[in-house]
């Protein structure tokens, strides 16, 4: 570490302007840093130096995007503009009273900060099922699984035991929120349509998509209805549901339902859950349930019972707690509560400055959506509108388009969905990243192999 200091110096220039410093570069920060003016000096943190669109993480996963459409490079973003610099290192402590951050490159003070570090997978504190499952909140997460998935069927057209083929082809998905219907949704679709091209040697029809939630329906976030619907979709597409049961463990080849079923696998994707990606730094008073409990101006509570917050400290997104406007329970953990939280944040700190009075902030729902694949989607908003199937999906189009970074990554994602839709294809099915994960000895060889070779 010493030598590291004497190397690295996070470098930010003098200025008379207040300098606001954000961690995290997701939806609620870079909307934040969009709705600042000149007014001060900005330095955004991030440990990558690009913004991921996490909602389409998914599709990179099962080889419909690349990465680098559903990203956008921060200094893209800033552009030439001298009063915001970008800074990739870690945060690794925050001190509130002493208004510094302390970074992989360096201490740096503030005048006001705004955690927007988001969330991080929550595997319950089950190490087996952290160490083998794949998570999918990252771009390297994607690119591991969409590796993994296509070397499974490599493996299976040259393996020869047949219960080893079996688990090969064998997919468990855990968590029937949006994420983990819309990666179950685009393996069933990856098995029904591009597969059986890919590889005719191979009985792709063996192949088992399961998906698992511990609650008794299927996006329980939404309407019964939309559930109801989407759980026939899955259904009519080959995906079993296993629903009122829980993954009790998973050693890489066998997982153990709480009901005392066993499914044998080589593929665990969790999409179970989340808590908030904190710093350290932090009392137990400023934390709620995994995150960082905030008031209605998104000010860190320095002490919850007894309302007293850290004037010049606040969070948004997910990893920010707040309590919802009719008082039960706490706002979800959305992409538009961040957007929302990172709009009104920007334009509090420009009252701030100007000595006026902040203003609460109210979330305005602007609706639900999952897909579940081709033509198939559900779409809630409020008034109990629900849209479904064909109409439902080409809202969930629309909406993903729209909030995508970059007139070149919504160009990209639309000529690759058009394509998709024509021709039935996903065109960058490659291996790029060998998965370590699997633990029979034909991975290890194989993997083995193909690193020796790179």
């Amino acid at each position: 570490m010493e030598k590291k200091d004497q190397l690295l110096s996070i470098n930010i220039p003098e200025s008379h302007k207040p300098r606001v410093v954000i961690v995290g570069g997701g939806f609620g920060g870079i909307h934040l840093l969009s709705g600042l003016k000149d007014d001060f000096q900005i330095v955004l943190i991030d440990r990558y130096n690009y913004h991921t669109f996490q909602p389409l993480l998914y599709q990179v996963a099962t080889a419909g995007l690349e990465p680098d459409s559903v990203a956008e490079p921060f200094r893209k973003m800033i552009g030439r503009n001298r009063d915001v610099c970008f800074r990739m290192v870690k945060v690794d402590r925050v001190d509130p009273e002493a208004q510094h951050i302390y970074t992989t490159a360096g201490s740096l003070s503030y005048d006001y900060l705004v955690i927007a570090t988001g969330s991080q997978t929550n595997f319950f504190d089950n190490p087996n099922i952290a160490k083998n499952a794949f998570p999918l909140k990252q771009v390297t997460h994607a690119l591991d699984l969409r590796s993994h998935i296509f070397q499974q069927f490599e493996k299976s057209e040259m393996i020869a035991d047949e219960q080893v083929r079996k688990r090969l082809m064998t997919f468990v998905v855990v968590g029937a929120g949006p994420t983990g219907v819309e990666i179950s949704g685009a393996l069933a679709e990856l098995k029904n349509h591009i597969l059986p091209h890919d590889y005719p040697q191979l009985d792709v029809n063996r192949m088992r998509i399961f998906l698992v939630e511990g609650l008794e329906r299927v996006l329980p976030a939404m309407s019964a209805v939309s559930g109801g619907r989407t759980q026939k979709y899955l259904e009519r597409m080959g995906v079993e549901i296993i629903l009122s049961d829980l993954i009790l463990d998973y050693d890489g080849k066998t997982v153990r339902l709480r009901n005392g079923g066993e499914i044998e696998t080589d593929t665990l994707i969790w999409a179970a859950g989340v808590n908030g990606n904190l710093p350290d730094g932090f009392g137990e008073k400023s934390i709620f349930r995994g995150k960082l409990a905030v008031s209605e101006t998104c000010q860190v509570y320095r002490d919850q019972k007894t309302r007293d917050v850290f004037n010049n400290v606040f969070a948004i997104g997910d990893v920010a707690s707040m309590s919802a406007e009719d008082g039960k329970g706490t706002l979800p953990g959305l992409a538009q509560v961040a957007i929302q939280q990172g709009r009104q944040l920007a334009a509090n700190l420009l009252r701030i400055n100007r000595g006026e009075p902040v203003r609460a902030f109210r979330y305005r729902d602007k609706g639900v959506l999952a897909t579940i694949g081709r033509n198939k989607a559900v779409a809630e908003f409020p008034g109990k509108i629900c849209l479904t199937g064909w109409s439902g999906w080409l809202v969930w189009l629309i909406v993903h388009l729209w909030f995508l970074i970059g007139f070149r990554n919504k160009a990209v994602v639309f000529a690759n969905w058009v394509w998709s839709y024509v021709t039935y294809d996903r065109g960058i099915r490659l291996i790029i990243r060998p998965s370590t994960k699997s633990t029979d000895p034909v991975s290890r060889e194989m993997t083995g192999e193909m690193r020796e070779d790179i």
